[in-house]
């Protein structure tokens, strides 16, 4: 992110109000924004020398070119390391990482072997996102790793294939009712799945805390000292994280196979079977753009906290307005 870029002078945050929730909403699209991909390593370093001149004082406001930059910093780095984060697991990717994974688990009448082989699949891009936006003053170990990533699959297939043999036995409802049911089991799945993940990969930031920091009013964090590790400022972040999460799966895994329960109804797709994959891949796309945004937004990702709400020694050390702040990660 912006913050490891030196210079004496501080950058703002972002152009929108963090403070409020559409404020967030529009920083976090454009932390999303897919032509930040495109970016080469040469714009990479042009963007990060744009915003050290303006840290440095050579660029005297802040210009469309400089949000531009920062925008494409904010959106490769990671605000702990100041290293790209590898592009597949990047929120800008994030769209078109789940596209297909997505719309595989949402396919109608999966059998077993289809259901796992989905669910383990995205179990799989889930482990590569957390690890890689996680919070890195408590780094995850292979062993935590691996055990997160066979819990989360063992869940997800679990409540999958538990769901997918109950529903049909649910006699009392409608067919209608039922084939709705159906569609919606890959939600439950992979909802109950990862908000595990979340908890499991991120397991020893509860243990031992994450680093929290006085209160700043810009991005520049960079000569900030850590004023030490805080597990109650790491369950809030790994709560909040795995919330947002649901937030993020549920309208992208509802509403799509919702929708399409109705267009197979009518008399247009069913005289073109060979349409539904295209429109289901429309459907989750349309949805995710506008998802995941508002999904981000619910919670701040650089988060100001009272003291009082942490443990007995950050009361003795707050920053500005008796409050300190943590990086909560993705």
């Amino acid at each position: 992110m912006s913050a490891s870029i030196p210079g004496h002078r501080p950058l703002p945050g972002s152009r929108y109000d963090m403070n409020t929730y559409w404020g967030r909403v529009m920083h976090s699209a454009g932390i999303a924004d897919m032509r930040t991909l495109f970016v080469s390593h040469a714009g990479l370093e042009q963007a990060k020398q744009t915003v050290a001149a303006y840290k440095q004082g050579k660029i005297p406001e802040m210009t469309n070119d400089v949000w531009k930059a920062k925008k494409i910093v904010d959106s490769t780095l990671h605000p702990d390391t100041g290293q790209p984060v590898f592009l597949p697991f990047r929120m800008s990717c994030f769209v078109l990482s789940n596209l297909v994974v997505t719309a595989g688990m949402l396919t109608p009448n999966l059998g077993t072997f289809g259901t796992v082989a989905w669910q383990v699949t995205n179990q799989s891009l889930n482990v590569g996102i957390n690890s890689a936006n996680a919070n890195k003053s408590s780094p995850l170990s292979t062993s935590t790793l691996a055990k997160s990533y066979f819990v989360a699959v063992s869940a997800s297939c679990s409540v999958a294939l538990g769901l997918n043999a109950l529903v049909p036995k649910l006699k009392r409802l409608s067919p209608a009712a039922r084939l709705t049911l159906g569609r919606l089991v890959p939600f439950a799945a992979v909802a109950s799945a990862g908000v595990l993940n979340v908890f499991l990969m991120r397991g020893e930031e509860i243990k031992r805390g994450i680093d929290v920091y006085p209160t700043r009013k810009h991005e520049d964090a960079s000569e900030l000292e850590s004023l030490g590790k805080s597990r109650r400022a790491a369950i809030i972040a790994v709560g909040e994280t795995a919330f947002s999460r649901v937030m993020n799966a549920t309208p992208v895994m509802a509403i799509p196979p919702l929708i399409l329960v109705r267009l197979q109804q009518q008399d247009w797709l069913k005289r073109r079977p060979r349409m539904v994959l295209p429109v289901n891949l429309g459907l989750i796309f349309a949805t995710s753009i506008f998802a995941l945004p508002l999904a981000l937004g619910v919670f701040p990702q650089r988060q100001a906290i009272n003291a009082k709400h942490l443990e007995p020694e950050f009361q003795e050390k707050v920053g500005e307005n008796g409050s300190v702040e943590f990086n909560r990660g993705i």
